[in-house]
């Protein structure tokens, strides 16, 4: 399996880099990943552009979870066992998407397989990939029975 991750805009800060680079090493032992950072639009341009530059990132991927407030809220077992379901379903790619500041067009949303909440709390965009990357870490240390989750 293969995990992508399509998010607006690079990770600034060097310690949330640093931290998301760390998560991303340690979750690469488990899938393979790929990021596609994708350029901050202009105020004027809005969630509608952004959306068209997510979907010509997305369009061969098979299934997309998209990352939103308005999502599935689960625990971090819940999500163990959402990502082994993936795995035991087949799918070849996943790819997680964070929209820009607005959040994602209509037609983004429309595109999601499964929608997901890291929180009902907002958070920046830099500590959002890394909440998701350190969870997505959890889960397959959840699905191994390694020690890390405790």
């Amino acid at each position: 399996m293969k995990f992508r991750f399509v998010w607006i805009g690079k990770t600034k800060d060097s310690k949330w880099r640093s931290l998301q680079d760390e998560y991303m090493r340690r979750l690469s032992h488990f899938v393979r990943c790929e990021t596609t950072e994708l350029r901050d639009t202009a105020p004027h341009e809005g969630k509608e552009t952004e959306g068209k530059l997510i979907l010509e990132k997305l369009n061969q991927t098979p299934f997309v979870c998209l990352l939103d407030v308005g999502g599935k809220a689960l625990t971090s077992h819940e999500l163990s066992r959402t990502v082994d379901n993936w795995q035991n379903r087949g799918l070849k790619e996943v790819a997680f998407v964070i929209g820009g500041a607005d959040g994602v067009s209509a037609d983004v949303a429309e595109r999601a397989d499964f929608v997901l909440s890291l929180s009902f709390l907002t958070f920046t965009h830099e500590m959002a990939r890394v909440l998701l990357l350190e969870q997505l870490y959890r889960a397959f240390t959840i699905i191994k029975g390694f020690p890390y989750q405790k």
